[in-house]
């Protein structure tokens, strides 16, 4: 089925949260707005859309669709374009045990560039009634799916131990397991195992000892950083015939598996970066500087190459995964070395961009694709009724120019506004403390 036939099957899904928009909801409209609503229709201009509760009622080319004495929010959209709020499906959300300010100031960062949902891939203790927390609304916070803690060498020591484990996060109700590095074969295939057996996804890395092969075999759902395909294609020094590329390609899209290639982040561990541009990024500012000094000793351990042959094979990858129909869902591994919440989808944006990516196809990783793998949870990804009210308002097409995502006009999360004035405000408040 296709990401877009997925999307409009999760329609369905959605219904049975209308009840909810009770007239005496907030109800919220955008008027004259060009919309792009990423399911293959391109811009549609001098649209209104209503919102009520957490869901979009309507989308309408009816001026009048409003009457004077609708209690209305009205938003004026004229010369905006409003897309499908964005996902980061590998983010990170601090624990719990760095302070609640800490955690709202990281929430806060990926909602004012536009991510209204972060697929949190490093469980830990209380973030599973922070989800809660986030989901309802009692705090303010991109809708949350959150992998458990981790399957890696340190935290399992028996197949036993993994598959036990497997299931009782399932029963905790993580959305998911992550795998990292140092599982044996005999341990991951007990993970797997207990994974198919309690219904529940795994996705991350790639264990040296289990191959690229075998993870794809097993069902891995994702592989996060393209983890795995330059050491199965030996592509570490060496270009790769592009055949070989299509051919695992091919067996990762009929294996039902995802990618999320955090492409901005791996360039800057494979040492292809402009050091002086990126210790001068702006958004540096909203991390406190204990952080960024780590942050900055990290980045002057690695030699700076330039481009490489490693990272020139994951561009073409990429693109070549693109081109045969590979699930490729957004993602940057936020926060992380010079990757500040929100901030970073920039970077990876001309990172995919560099690869060959066009920008429909790099709107489509971040919602309608993100939208179609969750559509187990619930409805969103793509701008229609009965999809979640995840919105962004925007000064220019970015179908244009990838450049008019930044500065967003204001961003709405399950049906909550956030105008650029209050995006500012909070700003401010974050760098204020982040100095202190």
């Amino acid at each position: 089925m296709s990401t877009i036939a997925k999307i409009f099957a999760g329609v369905a899904i959605a219904l049975c949260f209308t009840a909810r928009a009770a007239a005496e909801e907030n109800r919220t409209a955008f008027v004259n707005v060009s919309v792009i609503p990423m399911d293959g229709r391109g811009v549609l201009e001098n649209r209104t859309v209503i919102v009520e509760g957490d869901r979009i009622t309507d989308m309408t080319g009816d001026a009048n669709a409003l009457s004077p004495s609708d209690d209305t929010n009205i938003i004026d959209g004229a010369g905006k374009y409003l897309i499908p709020g964005m996902g980061e499906m590998h983010g990170h959300i601090p624990p719990l045990s760095q302070g609640d300010q800490a955690v709202n100031d990281t929430l806060f960062l990926y909602l004012s560039n536009g991510v209204t949902t972060v697929r949190g891939m490093l469980g830990s203790i209380g973030q599973l009634e922070l989800r809660d927390d986030a989901n309802t609304g009692a705090r303010l916070s991109p809708t949350l799916y959150l992998a458990g803690p981790s399957f890696n060498g340190n935290s399992i020591s028996s197949p036993q131990q993994a598959r036990a484990r497997a299931k009782a996060q399932a029963d905790a109700g993580w959305d998911l397991l992550k795998v990292h590095p140092g599982l044996t074969r005999a341990e991951y295939d007990a993970m797997a195992g207990g994974a198919k057996e309690a219904g529940i996804d795994f996705a991350g890395h790639v264990p040296s000892d289990v191959g690229l092969a075998r993870a794809l075999e097993a069902g891995q759902r994702t592989f996060d950083h393209i983890d795995g395909y330059i050491a199965y294609l030996g592509g570490d020094e060496e270009a790769v015939d592009e055949d070989a590329m299509r051919a695992i390609a091919r067996k990762t899209r009929d294996a039902g598996a995802g990618i999320v290639p955090t492409s901005a982040l791996w360039a800057t561990f494979l040492g292809d970066f402009d050091k002086a541009a990126m210790f001068a990024r702006p958004e540096l500012k909203y991390i406190p500087a204990a952080t960024v000094e780590g942050w900055t000793n990290s980045a002057n351990s690695v030699t700076q190459t330039g481009p490489s042959v490693h990272n020139e094979n994951r561009r073409r990858l990429l693109k070549v995964m693109q081109a045969e129909g590979v699930e490729i869902l957004f993602g940057t591994d936020a926060p992380q070395v010079f990757s500040v919440p929100g901030f970073s989808i920039h970077h990876e944006i001309a990172e995919m961009a560099a690869a060959g990516l066009s920008p429909e196809a790099i709107l489509i990783s971040a919602t309608a694709n993100v939208g179609a793998y969750f559509d187990d949870k619930d409805a969103f990804g793509v701008i229609a009724p009965n999809m979640r009210a995840d919105l962004v308002l925007l000064d220019g097409n970015p179908l244009d120019d990838l450049e008019n995502l930044k500065d967003p006009a204001g961003v709405m999360v399950r049906g909550r506004w956030i105008d650029r004035a209050e995006i500012d405000e909070r700003l401010a408040e974050i760098e204020a403390r982040a100095k202190n």
